[in-house]
């Protein structure tokens, strides 16, 4: 494990975004027991209100990525100096991407149903990160060979090919198979030939006139939930708080 953690983080001068990636999912998950203590009404921690004006952690979160990414291209990706701008940008970007749904929706949906997608947002962002140190390059150049890279050809067909497979992938629905192909090359290939998601902007442009295709993507899409939405909503639960149920309204 030592020897893993020299070869793949200190020696290639990898440290900076260790530490930006350990300080990340770190504040998440401090700021996730805090708002739910909050929340339960326990712990001597309150929703800062200066002037009656609630202020989202989101805004020290923008503050403190601006301060750590300025710092960062200020500075080398070696000394003292680079570990602590990675740390701060690492905490910045985790109490940002903690409100991601809030920042999508312009509104205070924490605790709603699409609060769910700050927590998605922050394990895809963290799992590709690891993905990074554990030696994943972007579309897979580093698989290329010394010869295949000066040949800017080959490269630069590799990397179409793999950019218009991730975009059929992304416009059939399948948003976290397209991020994971940036990173793993060709995986977008199994999200292309595949049917899309029945609400993507793939079947409503080619399915509109194909009621049996149209069909089974409705299938295939209720079965891939049935069997994957429970377990996944329990481990966002886990992470990050249930959501408040809806209000039932008497009639």
């Amino acid at each position: 494990m030592g020897h893993w953690f020299y070869r793949n983080i200190v020696e290639p001068g990898k440290l900076p975004m260790f530490l930006a990636l350990a300080s990340f999912i770190l504040t998440f998950l401090i700021t996730r027991v805090i708002t739910r203590m909050i929340r339960a009404g326990k712990g001597p921690f309150r929703n800062v209100r200066p002037g009656g004006m609630h202020i989202h952690h989101v805004v020290p979160g923008v503050i403190l990525m601006v301060i750590g990414g300025f710092g960062a291209v200020g500075s080398s990706r070696y000394g003292a100096g680079a570990y602590i701008w990675a740390v701060v940008f690492g905490m910045g970007a985790g109490l940002v991407l903690d409100e991601f749904a809030l920042i999508l929706h312009l509104d205070d949906v924490y605790w709603s149903e699409q609060g769910r997608q700050s927590v998605e947002v922050v394990v895809l962002v963290a799992s590709l990160a690891v993905l990074i140190l554990s030696g994943f390059s972007p579309l897979g150049v580093n698989d290329l060979s010394a010869d295949e890279r000066q040949d800017r050809l080959s490269l630069i067909t590799t990397l179409v090919i793999n950019f218009v497979l991730v975009l059929i992938t992304l416009f059939k629905g399948k948003a976290r198979m397209a991020v994971l192909s940036v990173l793993v090359p060709f995986v977008a290939i199994f999200g292309a030939i595949r049917l899309a998601r029945p609400a993507s902007p793939w079947a409503r442009r080619f399915y509109r006139k194909r009621p049996k295709a149209r069909a089974k993507a409705t299938l295939r899409s209720y079965r891939h939930d049935r069997r994957w939405d429970r377990p996944r909503r329990k481990m966002q639960d886990l992470i990050g708080g249930a959501p408040d149920r809806p209000a039932i309204t008497e009639r």
